[in-house]
């Protein structure tokens, strides 16, 4: 097999986050197999869903890790002119859900795993794949428990979301968060008898807003990033069952994209104090705003003067780093596990979670190219 035909094969497993992934996963588990390989695979509580994490080489020494997710976004209410599930080829594209977002890069790895189990490496190589990253980074937290209790970690990471085989050493953390919004219900004929929970939703995005234009002007910056500042970005506004009733409930969600020197709790805990003004303000004893994180997942700080952001421009030839907008399970190895993380992937995310997703045949070279001197590195030692 080659990096393509594992390709072909991992685009078919249709692992949209909400659906199990336990056949790709099974399935990779025994390609592996089939040349040696053995694989820890890390089921949820329902067994549908899984990650796998294999070692080829010495297990007695830290190693190389490359990292990818095998979920997918949903194709649901979008216009591919392709099939979603299957990989076709036209003018030196790949198109396929996943071919950019991250199965590419996966299957690269993969096909790494298995040419490695022919070389005599001195560093081990370390296989990560996980489920429910789009969603959160949910799935990988379990293989990051694994991780922290074994004796031995990774010495590094390659984390292969698409970068168009740049190197990465960044990227924003994020939280998700819901405001719920309680007030009075009504008739809307007596409407100002009542306390209109919409209102208060729309005062406590004013609020957001608010915050974030202060951030805009005054805040923290990374020029290295397309947006420079940290970001408070709304998504939904949902409340109110008739128009003659005036809502009693609203809830408005929203997230925080933060950068390194931005502390979240602190932006949190400075809207929960403008949400009591609002209450204050609205003068009704059934106000109330309750702020719930959802989900959460640390941003991406590689210091430049890391060994592996050297070591992975040194396979590379790269000259130079970037930082990225999008987030990653990067965060997690870095901040629970001390395991120098950059980010380095075929593709670019501008055709991920898109209809006709692809990732260019040469793209794809490249980070077989990259998995090519990553062996030969192994070999000597690192």
């Amino acid at each position: 097999m080659n990096t393509r035909t594992i390709l072909e094969r991992l685009v078919a497993f249709p692992t949209v986050s909400a659906d199990p992934n336990r056949a790709l996963i099974d399935w990779v588990a025994a390609l592996l197999a089939e040349h040696g390989i053995a694989s820890t695979i890390i089921p949820d509580a329902s067994g549908d869903k899984a990650n796998l994490y294999a070692t080829i080489g010495p297990d007695d020494r830290p190693g190389v890790m490359l990292s990818g997710h095998t979920d997918v976004v949903p194709v649901e209410g979008q216009s591919w002119t392709r099939p979603a599930f299957e990989l076709t080829e036209a003018e030196g594209r790949l198109y396929g859900r996943g071919t950019c977002d991250m199965k590419g890069f996966c299957a690269s790895a993969i096909n790494a795993a298995i040419q490695a189990t022919g070389r005599d490496l001195a560093t081990p190589l370390h296989l990560a794949l996980s489920y429910d990253e789009e969603i959160g980074c949910i799935g990988v937290r379990s293989l990051v428990n694994m991780l922290e209790a074994a004796p031995i970690r990774p010495a590094m990471c390659i984390v292969g979301e698409p970068t168009g085989m740049a190197v990465a050493s960044g990227h924003k953390g994020k939280v998700a968060l819901r405001a719920d919004c309680h007030g009075q219900e009504g008739h809307s004929a007596l409407a100002p008898l009542a306390m209109n929970a919409l209102h208060l939703a729309v005062d406590f995005a004013n609020a957001v807003r608010e915050l974030q234009a202060e951030i805009a002007a005054s805040g923290a910056r990374d020029d290295d990033y397309d947006v420079a500042y940290t970001t408070l970005h709304l998504g939904r506004i949902t409340g109110g069952d008739a128009l003659n009733i005036v809502p009693h409930h609203a809830v408005v969600e929203f997230e925080i994209r933060n950068l390194a020197q931005d502390n979240p709790d602190a932006l949190i805990a400075e809207l929960e104090s403008r949400a009591e003004r609002i209450i204050a303000k609205a003068g009704h004893p059934a106000a109330r705003i309750e702020i719930t994180r959802v989900w959460s997942y640390p941003g991406l700080s590689t210091p430049q003067e890391s060994q592996a952001v050297a070591f992975v421009k040194s396979l590379t030839g790269a000259n130079g780093t970037i930082k990225v907008a999008f987030g990653t399970e990067g965060g997690l190895f870095s901040t629970r596990l001390a395991v120098p993380t950059v980010i380095c992937g075929p593709g670019s995310m501008a055709q991920g979670h898109k209809p006709d997703e692809y990732v260019s045949i040469e793209q794809l070279a490249a980070c077989d190219r990259m998995m090519d001197s990553l062996l030969d590195r192994l070999v000597e030692g690192i």
